[in-house]
């Protein structure tokens, strides 16, 4: 996409969630692709329709229970993926409640991207995020943010560092503090 990726990487996360596993993102968007003079066309060129049956995977997602319990299992580890600031709760301009959920560790999304808005390497990837998890399984991790778009960040920097699937939960922070009686900690 030409947005930082946001569309795409929920896309990409999307398809793989309902089964299809063939889709793959461009390592800097169409900004890069442009950049480097590739071709481009403006014609709409029809296609012969396809079928695509969904095979949901719902091992790719949990729920905000499954999240209460897992913050507090030592073997699980619960990930917010907003700025620093919105994890601690000092810049809070989307959500009406600032804070993080209580456990959770902090690994920003843009800690994802090398000075020329690509990806890290996946070396460089590898090494930050087998500090952040530790000994814990990839289905252990679980990755939110805002309203579940930059999380998925996470989970692709991870999958593509090759250490396997972490968890999304999509509702993020936007349905944690729907619930007054779920805590909150700034």
């Amino acid at each position: 996409d030409a947005g930082g990726a946001l569309a795409a990487v929920r896309i990409w996360w999307m398809l793989r969630w309902l089964g299809h596993d063939a889709v793959a993102l461009l390592d800097g968007g169409w900004q890069e692709w442009v950049y480097n003079d590739l071709p481009v066309q403006s014609e709409i060129i029809p296609r012969q329709p396809r079928k695509f049956t969904p095979k949901p995977r719902p091992e790719m997602l949990v729920g905000v229970e499954s999240v209460n319990a897992m913050r507090i299992n030592p073997a699980y580890r619960v990930f917010d993926a907003r700025t620093v600031d919105r994890y601690h709760g000092q810049n809070e301009f989307i959500d009406p409640v600032a804070g993080h959920i209580p456990g959770a560790f902090n690994a920003p999304y843009l800690n994802n991207f090398a000075e020329d808005n690509k990806m890290k390497s996946v070396d460089e990837l590898r090494k930050v995020y087998s500090n952040l998890i530790e000994n814990i399984p990839s289905q252990n991790i679980v990755f939110y943010c805002g309203s579940g778009v930059t999380s998925i960040h996470n989970a692709l920097a991870m999958y593509h560092a090759g250490l396997g699937e972490a968890r999304i939960y999509p509702g993020s922070w936007s349905e944690w503090i729907t619930d007054p009686d779920r805590p909150v900690v700034t």
